[in-house]
């Protein structure tokens, strides 16, 4: 069960919000500009996202991921842990 629940202005409702509250997760998601009353989220865990964010970019670079070939949903899953680990030991290497 997730503690947390990123997200970007999108989805910024009160229903989204609502949802998450009766499953006790925490809602980092900004308010709107155009919200009347100005909703406090965890600045601090919202940077994460970014990291987050660049992470899904970088794995869409394999075009196998980006275009998702695979047709099922294991073979897909697959292919996301061979890119992962590839820019994993790209890291490791580097450190």
């Amino acid at each position: 069960m997730p503690q947390a629940f990123l997200a970007d202005k999108g989805y910024d409702a009160d229903a989204i919000r609502a949802d998450l509250a009766n499953r006790n997760i925490e809602a980092v998601i900004p308010g709107r500009s155009n919200r009347r009353v100005k909703i406090e989220y965890d600045r601090s865990l919202y940077k994460e996202r970014n990291q987050i964010e660049r992470f899904f970019g970088r794995l869409k670079i394999n075009r196998a991921i980006a275009t998702r070939y695979d047709q099922l949903a294991e073979s897909f899953l697959s292919m996301v842990h061979i890119a992962s680990a590839r820019y994993w030991l790209k890291f490791v290497h580097a450190a």
